[in-house]
């Protein structure tokens, strides 16, 4: 589980939708922050990457 701050994060920026948050996947694994994340530090980025991609692996399991 998330602390606070971060899942607030994980919730805003899923709130742009699917497309977004896969942009913002691929953003995140290139080392470029989206800007709600510009003051984390590398673990915590790396945290919300977890969090995004487990989120999105339920919609890609159910479109199969």
């Amino acid at each position: 589980m998330l602390e606070p701050a971060l899942q607030t994060i994980v919730d805003r920026l899923c709130e742009d939708g699917c497309t977004a948050v896969n942009d913002y996947i691929k953003q995140i694994e290139r080392g470029e922050y989206p800007a709600l994340m510009r003051d984390l530090n590398p673990q915590q980025g790396q945290q919300v990457l977890a969090e995004l991609l487990s989120i999105m692996a339920v919609y890609t399991r159910r479109s199969k």
